[in-house]
């Protein structure tokens, strides 16, 4: 098992940049796809990512070998290329019907269904305390979307079929979560990574237009290279981060993400409101955003609270 380095401090800084740059991403894509289609963008993205990562693992000799994997990891491969594929795909389909904030805050659900999905494959525990946490964040749904309930369980709109979009792209996420785990086994995350960049832009290759480069302004050109070196820096702050803090401290505080979001663009759109639109949301929306990012950090960071907890019974027992 991975023992962290336990300077805190530096996990802390590098989880901060992560969710930083994870919440100011829907706002740089939202501008881009103005212009470019999500294949495209996601195409741009996934390729310049692979690249970089292959120059890199060539440079240090690190290229992975497709050998050790077996025909079992090999099968994981394909589910982590598809599902990968897939998420970021429909991410950007679902941004294109819904607010940067709203894409954001929905796209939360995929770390929980993950921990769901564990529960049946890896057969984690779920304690009562997760629990609680998922009826608050579930509360805090309710209570974001409590302007839009009619419309949302009304009729199958545009903006219904956004919400169902991102959740749906949260819901492959999760497939290339659980394959990710077990690859982890045979390869570094790096050359997973690097291979599943390069394998689903070479998927997406036949339905991308590589020439809409030039439609962009050049502002929106700016963005788009922002936004490929997004994916590069943010999940690599995110694994450098798991190496020096635990993961359960990381994963509370990537729950602030779509906080930081809907404040990034509540203030882009005072500074510039002919380019970014307000969220057209009230303050018992803004309240539900609240109890989304304290269930996610509940359900984060409750098994380490009841493993000290049981530490500390177990050591009061010993010492009387």
């Amino acid at each position: 098992m991975h023992v962290s380095s336990g300077r805190w401090l530096h996990g802390l800084f590098l989880s901060l940049i992560t969710v930083v740059l994870w919440g100011m991403l829907p706002i740089w894509l939202k501008q881009v796809l103005q212009t470019m289609d999500p294949v495209t963008v996601t195409w741009y993205r996934l390729f310049s990512s692979g690249l970089i990562l292959f120059a890199w693992l060539a440079a240090s000799r690190q290229l992975p070998s497709l050998r050790p994997l077996g025909r079992r990891g090999h099968g994981l491969l394909l589910l982590a290329i598809g599902g990968l594929t897939a998420n970021y795909v429909l991410y950007l389909l679902g941004l294109e019907r819904l607010s940067a904030g709203t894409t954001q805050l929905l796209i939360q659900t995929a770390p929980v269904m993950l921990l769901l999905a564990s529960l049946l494959v890896f057969r984690e525990s779920f304690s009562r305390a997760q629990g609680l946490g998922l009826l608050v964040l579930l509360l805090g749904f309710g209570l974001f979307f409590n302007q839009r309930l009619g419309e949302l369980f009304g009729s199958l709109g545009n903006y219904t079929l956004g919400v169902l979009t991102v959740l749906a792209a949260a819901l492959v996420w999760v497939f290339y979560g659980l394959a990710q785990k077990q690859l982890l086994t045979q390869w570094s995350s790096v050359q997973i990574m690097m291979a599943i960049y390069l394998a689903c832009a070479a998927l997406v290759t036949p339905w991308a237009q590589p020439a809409q480069l030039f439609e962009l302004s050049s502002l929106q050109a700016w963005l788009l290279l922002a936004c490929c070196l997004n994916t590069l820096v943010a999940y690599g702050a995110f694994a450098e981060a798991l190496a020096h803090w635990e993961a359960s401290r990381v994963s509370a505080v990537l729950a602030l993400t779509p906080l930081v979001t809907l404040g990034s663009v509540a203030l882009a759109a005072s500074l510039w409101p002919g380019q970014v639109q307000a969220e057209d949301i009230n303050a018992l929306a803004y309240g539900g955003a609240l109890l989304v990012a304290a269930g996610s950090a509940l359900i984060a960071l409750a098994p380490t609270w009841l493993a000290r907890q049981r530490s500390r019974r177990a050591a009061r027992i010993v010492a009387d």
